[in-house]
């Protein structure tokens, strides 16, 4: 370079440096970080407690939640194509924004009013309405609400500028996302609304109310906004051609190298040869769904393994869908980690120098992952309560007075004995087919208590529970011994009279009404104690996470006793989080290299196409949880989670010979580079949440 030329080089940089000094921060920037804030409170505070909602409240089985669950997940990362087409070639940035976030607002709201009891709406078909308008708002915006950001800068003199809002931005993704995760379950939980243990219309309606402000938000930010004019869309451009060359190959006979050159005279020789470059890419996501068939199951499927553990940890209970919130913590600490020091120590070894390479340990991180969900899985279930079945049934007889008692039967297969006050006879395998009528006789050898009959149909697949009040009167009721869904204590009050009962800890009461015997769900564990009127009876009744009990009570002698009919949780919820570890890593290696292997690997003009079609390989892997679950291959939920983890195994060898074979671009910004330069993962590329990369070009934002 010549003293002339270097002299108007460093001009240059003086003149870059001037105009972006004078250019002003855009004041809009403040306006759209706000409202992604909001919006991301909106999506994961209902995506947090949605499969509760589901198992609980609508009473889905695991496998129809499961499907629910996913069919939504799949929709929200389907939608972004249809949002991008949109807003490339019809209204732009600002108006997809605006009014499919009044699409989103809508159902959030919808399903805040559904939850409610008063309201009266249909509970599963409004519920299923409101969740499809959420996913056509949240998928609908996804697209934008970045590259909207990106649009207020002013290029390259802001580029710094530029750089500080996708940090601003990711960090209120951040920020919106574990704010609404760890408060959500609280507001579902702690809350009691319209006579419920729970509050799921509370809960609902706060993201609700949090997506309308974001609407305010945005919209009163217009006037400072650049607002750019839509110039079509890439996806359109690059599907034309497609079909074109395809057409075109059928109809001709002239034989050309590639089918796409079919397409050439239409399109032009530079788009036919990006398109090439970029099926070149495509092919290679197409191993991807599996890996986001495991990662996505971490609101569902590892949610509900929450239930099933005790949160317990003395002075705090845990609750199953806060365990989510440890995932988005968990990225936060590990993105410097690998960053800084995972890859390089790994480096030194000349071990993940690719970004495949990267890729590929990732997918068996999450296979790992999905190994050690089904242990501790298959510890949970070796707690499960035996469940009656055909040619069984189950038997529970209580004697809630201060007598003993004497119980025999009309028939053989019931044995005749004793109860001792406050005690219970159980057993769980009686041999027994059809409906059979029997006579239950109570008797006591003291005056003050009188013995009773009673004839009762039993059947088979069933359990029941009979106790004994005063002046003889025998009821019975039909038994639930299944863990509850919501994975709270269940009470039972059998009192010898009929009378109101309380249970106090620690300044909660519950009020449980004269003669209502049906189970009663207690939203917190510990020792309750129980009162009737002012007189407390002397024992208390321990509730442990998952547990059934049976407490008999009598009032005359302010005698009490209990029966655990089901067990409690045995398993520690904190068993979790190694799992939650490894599944963490795995996103790390990849999720966000895989993010930043799609955009390096992309023509310039393709890599918003390379980064929307990454995000829809979560789509399809949703499609395959939806799949699976649908055909309900497994009765245990262990077994299924091991297939998972073999798909993973298998998946990734299949994803490792195809890495093999593909051969690196070189990086534009270094012509010495070799085919196999590793891809750099920037530790600031992706939210680990969303996991969006945020990536920047002298052209345009991609998200």
């Amino acid at each position: 370079m010549t003293g002339k030329e270097n002299n108007e080089s460093n001009q240059d940089e003086y003149d870059n440096e001037i105009a972006e000094k004078k250019i002003p921060y855009p004041k809009s920037v403040f306006f759209i970080v706000s409202n992604e804030f909001c919006e991301r409170f909106s999506y994961y505070g209902m995506r947090t407690i949605l499969i509760l909602y589901l198992t609980n409240i609508l009473l889905f089985s695991e496998s129809q939640s499961l499907v629910t669950y996913h069919t939504f997940s799949m929709c929200v990362y389907f939608f972004p194509i249809i949002g991008a087409i949109i807003s490339d070639s019809f209204l732009g940035k600002f108006n997809t924004i605006f009014y499919v976030s009044m699409i989103y607002a809508s159902g959030s709201i919808l399903l805040a009013l559904t939850a409610s009891d008063p309201i009266g709406l249909p509970k599963v078909g409004f519920s299923i309405l409101g969740l499809l308008l959420i996913a056509i708002g949240t998928g609908g915006i996804k697209p934008c609400v970045a590259a909207f950001g990106g649009d207020q800068f002013r290029l390259p003199q802001q580029a710094k500028d530029l750089e500080r809002f996708f940090s601003l931005f990711y960090f209120s993704i951040n920020a919106g996302s574990l704010i609404s995760t760890f408060i959500t379950p609280i507001l579902r939980n702690d809350v009691h609304c319209f006579g419920n243990e729970s509050c799921f219309p509370l809960a609902f309606a706060v993201p609700g109310i949090l997506m309308v402000i974001s609407i305010v938000i945005f919209a009163s930010g217009r006037p400072t906004y650049k607002i750019k004019k839509p110039e079509g869309n890439v996806i359109v451009q690059v599907t034309k051609c497609i079909v074109c060359g395809i057409k075109n190959k059928m109809k001709s006979k002239e034989k050309k190298e590639h089918w796409l050159d079919y397409a050439e005279e239409q399109y032009g020789e530079k788009l036919v040869n990006e398109v090439k470059a970029t099926l070149h890419v495509l092919v290679l996501f197409l191993p991807l769904p599996i890996f986001w068939a495991l990662y996505d199951q971490q609101g569902s499927g590892w949610t509900l393994m929450a239930v099933r553990m005790d949160g317990n940890i003395g002075f705090y209970t845990i609750l199953p869908d806060q365990m989510q919130v440890v995932n988005p913590l968990l990225i936060l600490a590990f993105i410097p980690l690998f960053t800084y020091y995972v890859y390089p120590l790994l480096g030194k070894c000349n071990l993940l120098k690719t970004s495949l390479q990267r890729m590929a340990c990732g997918g068996l991180l999450a296979a790992l992952a999905f190994a050690v969900s089904a242990f501790v899985t298959m510890a949970i279930e070796s707690n499960d309560p035996i469940l009656p079945s055909a040619g069984n049934m189950q038997l529970r007889v209580y004697n809630p007075s201060s007598c003993s008692m004497s119980v025999s039967t009309d028939i053989t297969e019931i044995k005749s004995f004793t109860l001792n006050p406050t005690s219970s006879y159980v057993d769980e395998d009686i041999a027994w087919s059809g409906n059979k009528s029997v006579t239950f006789i109570f008797e006591s050898k003291q005056p003050e208590c009188l013995g009773g009959k009673q004839m009762i149909s039993l059947a088979e697949k069933n359990a029941y529970g009979i106790f004994i009040q005063e002046n003889g009167t025998i009821r019975f009721y039909e038994d639930d011994v299944a863990k509850s869904k919501t994975g709270y204590p269940l009470v039972r009050t059998l009192s010898y009279i009929d009378t109101d009962v309380k249970y106090i800890l620690k300044g909660k009461s519950i009020n449980i009404n004269a003669g209502n015997i049906s189970a009663r769900e207690f939203s917190s564990p510990g020792s309750w104690s129980v009162n009737i009127g002012d007189k407390q009876f002397e024992k208390s009744v321990d509730l442990r996470l998952g547990g059934t009990y049976a407490v008999m009570l009598n009032e005359k002698q302010m005698e009490m006793g209990y029966t655990v009919v089901t067990k409690p949780n045995a398993v520690h919820i904190a068993w979790l989080l190694p799992q939650y570890f490894i599944i963490t890593a795995a996103e790390i290696m990849f999720s966000i290299t895989g993010l930043e292997f799609s955009y390096s690997q992309a023509p310039a003009s393709m890599k918003s196409l390379l980064q929307a079609c990454f995000l829809l390989t979560t789509a399809f892997g949703n499609l395959i949880i939806v799949i699976i679950e649908s055909i309900e291959i497994f009765e245990k939920k262990s077994n299924d989670f091991f297939l998972y983890c073999g798909l993973m195994v298998a998946d990734m060898l299949i994803f490792s010979f195809m890495a093999m074979r593909y051969k690196y671009i070189k990086k534009e910004d270094s012509p010495s580079s070799s085919e196999n330069d590793p891809i750099e993962t920037k530790a600031n590329s992706t939210n680990g949440i969303d996991n969006p990369s945020f990536v920047k070009s002298s052209n345009n934002i991609n998200i």
